[in-house]
């Protein structure tokens, strides 16, 4: 059995098990979360999606809260000798996957 969730603006197909990477959430390492958003549910048999799925949710356990590897993030304006070099790290949660609720 398979879900589609939405969580930071972001479509992900997951099932039980799966460890994935989300936009950071307010939460701390071992709690329980609910994503509410789900798109669609199928299963080898049977699809759902839309209305069909009102109601149902998906239950992920947060591992870790973390940042991302650096990037260099550098603009600058030609002719004008304006330059600006800037790094950035993304902030994450890792969330393993516990339960569909259909």
């Amino acid at each position: 059995m398979y879900a589609v969730i939405v969580s930071g603006g972001k479509q992900y197909k997951v099932s039980v098990g799966d460890v994935l990477y989300v936009e950071k959430l307010g939460k701390e390492a071992d709690e329980e979360i609910t994503f509410d958003c789900v798109l669609a549910i199928g299963s080898e048999d049977s699809f759902k999606a839309g209305k069909d799925c009102e109601g149902s949710t998906v239950s992920a356990k947060v591992i870790k809260n973390g940042k991302a590897k650096k990037i260099t993030v550098f603009t600058y304006k030609p002719k004008k000798n304006e330059k600006r070099k800037m790094g950035h790290r993304q902030p994450y949660t890792k969330v393993e996957i516990t339960a569909i609720n259909a």
